[in-house]
């Protein structure tokens, strides 16, 4: 396989990754929300008994808990 006949094969792969990129994310944006979370809203109601702490409105509310404390 010669120089060209790699770089026409990368820029297929790339345009075909591309591509899929476009239709999955097509999809995605289409595809409707279950049912009972159409209107779904975050906040510290929604939050209240949850223990995930990788997530930013988790670490968001017990820091903001964290300086009333201190206050």
């Amino acid at each position: 396989m010669d120089q060209t006949q790699a770089f026409i094969l990368a820029i297929v792969i790339i345009v075909v990754l591309l591509i899929v990129f476009v239709i999955s994310f097509v999809l995605y944006m289409r595809t409707p929300a279950p049912k009972g979370c159409e209107k779904l809203k975050i906040g510290p109601k929604n939050c209240e008994d949850c223990d995930v702490e990788g997530c930013m409105i988790y670490k968001e509310r017990h820091k903001k808990e964290e300086k009333e404390e201190k206050e």
